[in-house]
């Protein structure tokens, strides 16, 4: 009997050791195996960058995307506050045409028919937005794997070695991209890019954010304050007319923090008609300096508060007019219209045509830097 009973014990040690191991999944609940896969042939991953307060940050190098934020609510209960995937696969344009979380290059927003001129020579872009070309093209730097330089627990650090070509923009571009998590709950983000010809670059970070921590409820009653005096309006195809007006007395001034869905709807305003909502780039009023907020934002119910800073002249807000139901994000959640809003760091769209703007040209010898600060604190009201 004691022999059988070893034979037993002995029986279930080894049945056990056979038992596959659980995933080790994140705090936002992703399982990091889940991004282990190959595009055109390079290698994605997930990598979480974390710190002393709790608070998580998952990116993955395909488009350079941030897939998850957690940080604590007036609670003190971790909500994950960017919409996503849980599937690296599900990142890939042949599955989801999205710009989640992305890193935007070359050239964030839009161009006028995708053509430009530089130095007395036309180029011509991808048209595939409108008639425009959009973030880049078609294939653009969101649909590419960035190659990872320096991973840790605080900072990832990647890059693009954009080809002389891409998407019929000039000059061969190696574009670097590093994201920080601070101790003070801040993702810091910095761009720098050189080139060996003449070219035009504007990046920016395309994350979608929802304070609620909960994509089934929309971004509607989030408080939002835009420091911004002016605003570039456009035509019914998203493109910038090259005026710069006032926001004040119109459903665009966010001078005085007010609900996001105060005037979202408004469509008697004809820029909120042809913008499907707010879909429009902000003049900032902070003179390019970063220490000053660009935009704030907080969701009542949880009390998350988002503070950006950024280095550049403009923020293109957007609310998410476009989600439809059609994609499924993280945890099997359905994303409808308006649940996540946008805060792109950027230089005005369609600057290349418009040589009055602060210009996007970069030249050999040149470093094009742009930083952009996202900081995340609780309130009480």
């Amino acid at each position: 009997m004691k022999k059988l009973l070893l034979i037993l014990a002995g029986a279930a040690v080894i049945a056990a050791c056979s038992e596959p191991a659980k995933p080790e999944l994140t705090k936002s609940g992703l399982d990091p195996q889940n991004f282990v896969n190959e595009y055109n042939g390079a290698a994605t991953a997930l990598y979480t960058l974390t710190n002393e307060n709790g608070m998580e940050v998952c990116i993955t190098n395909f488009g350079g995307r941030i897939v998850s934020i957690m940080v604590p609510d007036k609670n003190g209960e971790f909500k994950d506050v960017v919409l996503g995937f849980d599937n690296v696969s599900d990142y890939f344009p042949e599955n989801n045409s999205t710009d989640f979380g992305a890193a935007i290059g070359r050239y964030a927003n839009r161009i006028n028919q995708g053509r430009f001129t530089l130095d007395g020579q036309e180029y011509q872009l991808p048209q595939n937005n409108f008639g425009h070309c959009l973030h880049g093209g078609t294939t653009g730097w969101q649909y590419q794997v960035y190659d990872v330089v320096e991973a840790d627990a605080s900072h990832i650090k990647i890059v693009r070695n954009s080809e002389d070509g891409d998407n019929g923009f000039p000059g061969n571009v190696t574009a670097y991209v590093t994201y920080t998590l601070t101790d003070d709950n801040k993702i810091d983000i910095a761009y720098e890019a050189t080139t060996d010809a003449p070219t035009i670059i504007n990046l920016t970070n395309h994350s979608y954010f929802n304070l609620s921590g909960d994509p089934n409820k929309t971004i509607l009653d989030h408080i939002l304050y835009m420091n911004a005096a002016s605003f570039t309006p456009v035509d019914d195809t998203y493109m910038t007319s090259g005026e710069i007006l006032p926001v004040e007395g119109t459903p665009m001034d966010f001078t005085t923090p007010k609900a996001v869905g105060t005037d979202v709807d408004n469509f008697e305003y004809e820029q909120l008609k042809n913008g499907n909502g707010y879909d429009h780039n902000w003049v900032l009023s902070t003179d390019c300096d970063d220490t000053v907020p660009a935009a704030v934002i907080y969701c009542p119910e949880t009390g998350i508060r988002l503070t950006e800073y950024t280095d550049e002249p403009g923020v293109q807000m957007y609310c998410g007019n476009f989600l439809d139901g059609t994609v499924t994000g993280k945890g099997g959640i359905v994303y409808q219209q308006r649940v996540g809003i946008v805060f792109e760091s950027q230089h005005y769209p369609d600057s290349p045509n418009k040589p009055e703007w602060p210009s996007v040209v970069l030249r050999p010898g040149e470093t094009y830097t742009s930083h952009c600060v996202f900081a995340f604190d609780t309130i009480n009201e």
